[in-house]
């Protein structure tokens, strides 16, 4: 199993100033949300940007301590703009 916090700091430590949001959404550790807002996701695509965060967290996935994730991606403009 990996603590919310590791994948937080995974995911903040592969992206320029990336806002970073973990939740476990069955109590079990394995099924996570994770929000990510970062300017590297500007010009990406919804797919480029999950791709992305998979990418980053492949080591995590593949020895199944994430088992599934859900993933909101945004850019802080886009954020800025849906206020």
């Amino acid at each position: 199993m990996v603590s919310l916090a590791q994948v937080k700091a995974t995911i903040e430590a592969a992206l320029t100033d990336a806002q970073v949001e973990v939740r476990d959404l069955t109590g079990g550790g394995d099924h996570l949300e994770a929000i990510v807002i970062s300017p590297d996701f500007e010009g990406k695509s919804s797919v480029d940007r999950h791709r992305t965060i998979y990418a980053v967290l492949q080591q995590e996935l593949s020895a199944e301590a994430i088992h599934a994730l859900a993933l909101t991606t945004r850019t802080p403009q886009e954020v800025a703009a849906s206020r």
